[in-house]
């Protein structure tokens, strides 16, 4: 294939990367948006193989019919309480994608004797250190969104001391075998095997409240690893994905923490939401809580001005979004006003409520964002909480001892009555009793969120 052909395509694909991530601003584009960008990189994938001829048309005819078999399979199977793991895995994949290449690229140098330019040896480093620890990193992430290890910040003694010393070992190695002339394979392996455990180190510490920034984090190492190895083979289309996704997933990662008023710093260092014993936060005791039967819930929804929804992960869990669909539908009908109100950082990834609700066809335009939401709780006949903790949790503005003090938060406690569902009285991510459910105007309704929207639906539809 001519040079020139084949970066004309490369600027095809980049600019459908580049119209497909303006398309996903917005719900009605975002599905052809994420096809785009799709046939962008499908494109790339395809010019790159014929122009370097590494396959035939039979093998990538092949890998294109497994590879999109294993993605349709995957989007049709995985539930949507699952997708936080998935894209965690996915993360993952890409950072041992661009490990492998980058160790190939210097092992080929090394197995034929051939000389690396310095720069090229430097993007080499780079990319197995950042895919290494995108590699395992997303695994422990992976593994604490589905509960296969505990989601709370696992530490020991002088721990940052311990990764301080891993880090400078591998800047040792990594230096060295850029200095040194001549691969040995044996130290690029050590050097491998470190980055992979600083993976491992970095993610453990960090606790379930703080996943969302993480994959938003561990989402942008994806992208600098597959960037630094566009830099290694000289793909320019793999560098301008990369770079896409490496500057798009710190911006998410920046909009995350500013929506919890902390610093990136201290979710990767802090060790945040480790104590479910209720943290520095006011102690319950000797407080109660009022309980509304799903009879009484019904009566206040049903003749409701205007009702605002608050989803969290709980609502993920019991995979309830039709049903609160279905409420909101029987609260219009009897002339009621439905809003939702959507944290930034609600669920376990970027994002979470926004897919949830969409995935049920509720309304885009119902969708509130905090800024926009919290103004109108005052005029909000019930605001309806379904799953959320911590970020209707008025510590954030009334303890100055909370952890999360300071943390913006959805303002329910300023509706006329608020309703919660939850299971138990058990604490969110962060670890911390709610003062929200002591509140004089809060009623808790508990039950798996999914029977009791199902119940109030039929309430209503006897009254």
């Amino acid at each position: 294939m001519p040079a020139g052909l084949a970066s004309l395509i490369y600027l095809v694909s980049a600019a459908l990367f580049i119209m497909g991530i303006k398309r996903l601003q917005s719900p009605d584009t975002a599905r052809n948006g994420n096809l785009m960008s799709g046939l962008g990189m499908l494109i790339a994938i395809v010019v790159t193989l014929l122009d370097q001829q590494i396959v035939s048309f039979h093998v990538i005819i092949a890998g294109v019919i497994v590879g999109g078999g294993l993605g349709f399979w995957m989007a049709r199977s995985v539930k949507m309480t699952s997708m936080p793991q998935m894209v965690a895995l996915l993360n993952g994949f890409g950072g041992g994608a661009s490990l492998l290449v980058a160790g190939a690229e210097f092992l080929k140098a090394g197995m034929f004797g051939e000389p690396l330019a310095i720069d090229t040896n430097i993007t080499i480093q780079l990319g197995t250190l950042i895919g290494s620890v995108t590699l395992t990193g997303s695994f422990i992430a992976f593994l604490k969104l589905q509960e296969l290890m505990s989601g709370k910040p696992l530490t020991f003694p002088l721990q940052k001391t311990f990764n301080a010393l891993v880090f400078l070992a591998i800047a040792v190695l990594a230096v060295y075998q850029v200095v040194v002339p001549g691969h040995q394979a044996e130290i690029y392996y050590a050097m491998v095997g470190l980055s992979l455990l600083l993976g491992v180190l970095l993610v453990i510490p960090i606790g379930g409240a703080d996943m969302p920034v993480v994959i938003a984090l561990l989402n942008s190492y994806s992208g600098i690893a597959a960037a630094m190895t566009g830099f290694v083979i000289d793909n320019q289309v793999l560098i301008v994905a990369g770079a896409l996704v490496g500057s798009s997933g710190l911006i998410l990662a920046n909009i995350m923490c500013k929506a919890m008023n902390r610093s990136l710093a201290n979710v990767l260092f802090g060790a945040f939401g480790g104590d479910s014993a209720g943290g520095s936060t006011k102690s319950a005791e000797g407080l109660s809580v009022n309980e509304v039967s799903v009879e009484d819930a019904a009566l206040r929804l049903a003749y409701a001005r205007l009702v605002i929804i608050v989803p969290g992960y709980g609502l993920a869990v019991a995979q309830a979004q039709h049903a609160v669909r279905e409420l909101a539908d029987l609260i219009r009908k009897n002339g009621g006003e439905v809003k939702y109100a959507i944290h930034p950082v609600a669920g376990r990834m970027p994002g979470h409520m926004n897919v949830l609700l969409a995935e049920a066809n509720v309304p885009y335009d119902q969708l509130v964002e905090m800024d926009d939401i919290n103004p109108q709780f005052p005029r909000a006949d019930v605001a309806l909480v379904i799953g959320a903790n911590d970020v209707v949790n008025p510590a954030a503005h009334n303890d100055p001892s909370s952890p999360i003090y300071g943390m913006p938060i959805i303002e329910v406690e300023n509706a006329q009555s608020t309703i919660v569902m939850k299971r138990s009285m058990n604490p969110g991510f962060a670890g911390i009793q709610n003062e929200l459910f002591y509140h004089q105007k809060t009623s808790m309704l508990f039950g798996d969120a999914k029977a009791s929207l199902s119940a109030l639906v039929g309430e209503i539809k006897s009254l």
